[in-house]
Parts: C-alpha cells; structure tokens; sequence
C-alpha cells in the first residue's frame, strides 16, 4: 500500500517573496479528490488569498511553519527553503519547488544529510525537451524585463531619458536581448508592442529562424558570439540577458569590458541571475525593495525572483503548471510517481543522500547515482 500524501503549502520566506505555491481553486481540485493539504497561516495573502478561502477549498490551517512541516510529507513551495527551514527537513520529505541548486550549496549539503527528495521545478522537462513549470514565470519575467527598463530609462530614475518606443522624427529605443528562449520571446514581444527597436542573439540558427517567423520580421536576429555581443550591446537601451544552462551556472557571456562600453544612462537585467547570471558586472543579488545598482554608468538589476512583483498572476499561472505534477504524485504516490512519470525524474536531483541530477553533480565534483538504481524497486 502507497504512503500517504500529505501536501504542505508554507509561506514563503524568501525576502519580498510574495507568490504561493498553489491557490485556492487549485487545492480544491485535490481535496475534492480526497487529497490531504495543509496551507500555512497567511500563506497566500500577499497574492491576495485569505485563509478562509483555503478553508473553503477545503484545506487545513497550519498556525506554524514548524506544525506544517512536521504533518505534511510533500512540502510544495515557490522558491528553495531558507536557512531557517533547513532544520524542518525529514528524511524522505518530499520538497518541489524551484530550487536552483548549482547556486546553492550549503542547501544542498543540507538536503543530502537530511536524505530529503527534491523535485526542482526548473528541471521537470518534456519529452521534446520543454520545461513546462519553468516556462509561466520565464514568460513573466521577460514581460516584466522590458517595463522595468522602459520605468528605469526615465531621468528621474537615473536612466538616460530614452522613450523606449520614440515618436515621430525620433529615433526609438534600442533592445538587445540575448538568449532567444522563453523569457527572450516574451521580452521581445512586449519591447515591440512599446514601439521599440529588437535585436535577438541566439547560437540556435532554430530558434532565430523560428523569431524571424513568429515576428514576421519585426526583430533582428543574429548569431551570438563576441563579436556580435559587443557591436549590439554598445547600441542597447536595454539590455535583457536570459541563457541558461540545465540544473549549471549560468555562462558569463557579457564582459565587464563589454559593459564598459554602454551608453551611459542605459539599463540592463540579468533574468539567469538565480543561476549566478549572464554579466560579469551583475555581481551581487538585489531585491524588490533595492532592484537596482549603477555600474560603469550603466543601471543594473538583479532580482532573482521578479514574477513575485506580480504575485497574483504569477501565484496563478504556477500553481497551474505544477498542479498535473501534484495530481500525479497524490494518485501514485510521491516515489512511484518519480520512478515511473519521465518528466517528474527529470528534476529530481537529490534522493536518499545521493546527488541525482549529473549537471548538479559535475558542478560540485561529487558523485552522481542514477535515479533508477534509487527507484527501481516496488514502491509500497
């Protein structure tokens, strides 16, 4: 007979984290079912949902996170645990959430001791390669990168006072986005609805070709490497940075050099910054309260979580995504469900004490054991 499961919802911790992991209609979808989930006290409040609406859902209240953690055994989160949750872990809880462990170390120590099973919602991937949780808050953040420049090119906010989207007999702005993936797309579309000048860098002739159809050439493309980083980067407004490497840090494609050479008053935002970024000089992690630092003249952003800037959205559009995956776990069990569902073992990285994930392994030079040697048993 499959273990029971119990679902958590905590409130996250995470500073100026304001999403939540699942909403209201999405947990009555488990209870219905006869599922068990307990939400922590004012968990969903900063993305506008009330305890008495989890209530109705059909969830329980937990007063504390200490209670939560201690009755649920599948803890679905938003962003990876803060040191303060680090001595909550037990052995064999189940955590899924984002978690972007290659820039996480001390937690991933943490979560081997514990022998706790991590589902990373960044690494849960298709078949064709598609990453279906990440994908809502990429098509967010890329939304949202092109408003906060358009905001931060105002003089007031120190920027060069630049209309992104120019008028008659002037000149727009212009938008360099490198990496033409979700957030890239998503940027694209918003910087030309603005009246904006694009250019997209891509090492995917693909995905280029694919941008030049999807914009019936509206946008430039070209093909990414140094040469053509610095003669684009030298011309950018904005500057949208996006690459990223499965479950590895970030490459640094944009050199302090290269930054140097902006214009000044010109902005630029680091969205792979949870994975250690894109830019050499985006150096330090800022927050929603402090987005933004001056660099070499150029204003710089580097917050690591900015679909939580729209968190009702974003609340929403995630607890959509991992839902199926939470379905899946409650009908099968949360360890048959790993072994069996192709997409859910993508992003588990670590099991029992073992690193299974070979890109989070190869980061931290340690051993790397396979999921299946982990799982290949009858789960009871």
């Amino acid at each position: 007979m499959k273990m029971k499961s119990i679902f958590g919802v905590p409130k996250e911790l995470k500073k100026d984290e304001n999403r939540v992991s699942l909403t209201p209609d999405s947990i009555k979808i488990l209870t219905d079912a006869g599922h068990e989930v307990y939400v922590e006290e004012n968990a969903g409040l900063l993305s506008g949902f009330t305890d008495d609406m989890y209530v109705e859902a059909g969830a329980k209240i937990s007063k504390t996170k200490e209670e939560l953690w201690e009755v649920a055994n599948i803890i679905v989160k938003v962003k990876e645990p803060q040191k303060e949750e680090y001595p909550l872990f037990k052995e064999d809880q189940v955590i899924f959430s984002y978690m972007h462990l290659a820039v996480e170390e001390e937690l991933v120590k943490h979560l081997l001791q514990k022998k706790v099973c991590t589902i990373c919602a960044e690494s849960v991937k298709t078949e064709n390669g598609e990453l279906p949780i990440l994908r809502p808050m990429s098509e967010v953040a890329g939304r949202l990168a092109i408003q906060i420049g358009a905001h931060y090119l105002e003089q007031v906010n120190g920027g060069s006072g630049v209309l992104l989207g120019g008028v008659p007999g002037v000149q727009p702005g212009k938008v360099v986005i490198i990496g033409g993936g979700v957030v890239g797309t998503n940027a694209a579309k918003v910087a030309l609805g603005m009246g904006a000048d694009v250019s997209v860098l891509d090492i995917n002739a693909k995905t280029l070709a694919t941008l030049d159809l999807i914009f019936n050439g509206s946008i430039k493309t070209h093909y990414c490497n140094s040469t053509t980083i610095l003669e684009e980067v030298k011309k950018a407004d904005i500057l949208v940075t996006s690459v990223l490497r499965p479950d590895q840090k970030a490459p640094v494609l944009v050199s302090e050099e290269v930054v140097k050479q902006m214009k000044k008053g010109s902005f630029l935002i680091d969205v792979a910054i949870d994975q250690g970024g894109n830019v050499e000089t985006a150096d330090k992690i800022t927050d929603l309260t402090n987005p933004v630092y001056e660099k070499h003249g150029v204003i710089h952003c580097t917050v690591p979580n900015l679909p939580s800037l729209t968190p009702r959205t974003s609340s929403f559009a995630y607890s959509y995504a991992i839902l199926p995956y939470i379905t899946q776990i409650a009908e099968m069990g949360a360890f048959a469900a790993i072994r069996d569902v192709d997409e859910l073992s993508n992003g588990v990285n670590t099991f029992r004490g073992k690193v299974t994930n070979e890109g989070l392994a190869n980061t931290f030079h340690c051993e790397h054991t396979e999921l299946s040697l982990l799982v290949g048993f009858k789960v009871k």
